[in-house]
């Protein structure tokens, strides 16, 4: 895709911030930004951030997909952003289970696709490619194709084994301990002299565009994950990673992924993507988490990677 500028800390013209509510009530902040003339479409896709993600960080790589002719929208997850607290402390990014996240998904994928021409396209970073893939497994929508971005496949537990780490996750949620932050900074626990930003990018600019928008949108903000959470993350990673899960996904996916990428498990997306039956990986030696908003020289082979998808799904769609 062709590096035209963007204005990464303003809503671009013809974006619409309004409400969507789920059948059980919830009040979600929903965006759509449709091409301006729909019979020029190439399709539409559903994009869905990580776990305490703003959707307004990726600016950048949604300008390239709508310049190219899809028609976006996605929705905060609830319990975070603009989509409420599960909690009456909005620091901490609390869900009692992820399966209302992947109940939101679905009802909201089936409502899009019913309003929009395809082809259809998902996709996720993050936590959001973890709901992503858990949606195609559970519910096999039969969806054009997905896209997920350095997916939490699994939850990183280093230094301790995975059981050990969950077993301790489990204890603090049993006494009492359930709503309380998991760990006291954003990401994870960082290892000795590592950064925030360098867990995520090595791209300062892109890095600090986050900061820019949660000064200005400070509603949006949301800390570290609860204890509860991390019970539930665990158990619908092992949910995911079952016998006959990854290959009953008929959707095409497209992974793209770092292979140091200290947030995320590699192997584990490795796996997934052997499992699949139709899917394509693209991991890069170097880059950090959110592949999507890394330097130039590695962003632009990850977006090349998502343009070569996209441009396959529109012609098998034509």
């Amino acid at each position: 895709m062709k590096n035209t500028a963007v204005d990464r800390r303003a809503y671009p013209e013809g974006l619409v911030l309004d409400r969507w509510h789920a059948l059980d009530g919830w009040d979600h902040r929903r965006w759509t930004w449709n091409v301006p003339e729909p019979r020029k479409a190439r399709g539409s896709i559903v994009f869905q951030t990580g776990r305490g993600d703003i959707f307004e960080k990726y600016l950048e790589t949604l300008a390239e997909w709508h310049r190219a002719g899809w028609n976006l929208t996605g929705f905060d997850w609830r319990g975070q952003s603009g989509s409420g607290r599960f909690l009456t402390d909005p620091t901490v990014g609390h869900i009692p289970s992820f399966d209302p996240w992947i109940d939101d998904l679905d009802e909201y994928v089936r409502v899009w696709r019913a309003e929009m021409p395809g082809p259809h396209i998902l996709a996720a970073h993050s936590m959001g490619g973890h709901l992503a893939m858990r949606y195609l497994i559970d519910h096999r929508p039969g969806l054009d194709g997905a896209i997920l971005s350095a997916p939490m496949l699994r939850v990183v537990s280093k230094p301790l084994p995975k059981r050990l780490a969950a077993f301790i996750a489990r204890q603090f949620a049993r006494f009492g301990f359930a709503d309380q932050h998991a760990w006291q900074e954003n990401e994870r626990p960082s290892l000795p002299g590592s950064s925030r930003q360098k867990l995520l990018t090595h791209d300062f600019e892109r890095y600090s565009d986050e900061d820019w928008w949660l000064k200005h949108k400070p509603e949006l903000k949301i800390g570290p994950p609860s204890w509860q959470w991390l019970v539930s993350a665990y158990a619908s990673s092992a949910a995911m990673f079952a016998p006959d899960t990854f290959e009953n996904v008929t959707t095409p996916v497209l992974i793209v992924a770092a292979l140091k990428d200290r947030l995320v498990d590699a192997n584990a997306i490795k796996e997934a993507a052997r499992r699949l039956p139709n899917a394509r990986l693209f991991i890069h030696d170097y880059a950090a988490h959110e592949v999507l908003r890394e330097r130039d020289d590695m962003r632009e082979e990850f977006t090349r990677e998502i343009e070569r998808f996209l441009e396959d799904r529109a012609k098998q769609a034509a």
